[in-house]
């Protein structure tokens, strides 16, 4: 799917009607008319701006949500108080089912890390649409094995390599598919620096040796991969290293 995105992108999505928006929605796709009106007559569109909270860890579970644009940051209990950046939803992703399903509370705060447009589905509606359609189920459970498959893969990640090696890696996921565009970094620098396992200090010396090499460009939270692919091969090279 592409994603809505863009400011006219957003405009629009204001005014589409709940069911057009959730069939162009991947989770949803597949689902018959029928499944779409039950699904859109419930749902609650919700405009988020940046930095607001879509819940709190410790919030009980009212539901599953969807991200139509913008980006929503994962962030967990880190160390000294601190938090720990613990995923990035995108666009057309679903977050929120894992507590839902097990309703118990929630696990991280979900922070707008732009202005956002969040649909929320009540967990009762969920439950419903999961009897009555397979196909919504298998949705669901595919959704959520990417994520546990992901996780799988982050930790890996995090396993092999050194610190220099764990950020290129991170910062190529970060800017997607247009590696030369630039991108902004979904949250804190000491939220991303217990992500992946640095201090908040050994990160930025990392940023500015990979900016004195020519490798990035940084103004803030604004960063530009300019080697994306010298950056790739240093990222590749984690896995032939031992632990930093």
């Amino acid at each position: 799917m592409a994603a809505l995105e863009g400011t006219i992108a957003r405009t629009m999505a204001r005014a589409v009607p709940a069911q057009e928006l959730l069939k162009a929605l991947p989770l949803f796709k597949a689902l018959d008319a029928a499944s779409l009106a039950r699904l859109a007559e419930a749902v609650e569109r919700r405009p988020v701006r940046r930095g607001e909270r879509v819940f709190r860890r410790g919030d009980r579970p009212t539901g599953l949500y969807v991200l139509v644009y913008g980006q929503v940051r994962l962030l967990g209990p880190g160390r000294a108080g601190g938090q720990r950046l613990t995923g990035v939803v995108e666009p057309g992703h679903s977050f929120g089912e894992p507590v839902m399903f097990l309703d118990r509370p929630a696990l991280v705060d979900a922070e707008a890390a732009t202005d956002c447009l969040v649909l929320h589905l009540p967990k009762e509606v969920v439950f419903a649409e999961i009897e009555r359609s397979p196909r919504f189920a298998r949705r669901l459970l595919a959704g959520l094995s990417s994520r546990v498959e992901a996780m799988v893969r982050q930790a890996e990640r995090q396993d092999l390599g050194g610190g220099r090696e764990r950020l290129a890696d991170y910062l190529l996921r970060q800017a997607g598919k247009a590696p030369t565009e630039p991108f902004t970094l979904a949250a804190s620098k000491a939220a991303i620096a217990a992500h992946l396992l640095l201090t908040p200090e050994h990160l930025s010396r990392l940023l500015r040796e990979l900016v004195d090499e020519g490798h990035l460009r940084m103004e803030g939270r604004r960063l530009t991969l300019l080697q994306p692919q010298r950056l790739a091969a240093r990222a590749r090279s984690a896995s032939h290293s031992g632990p930093s």
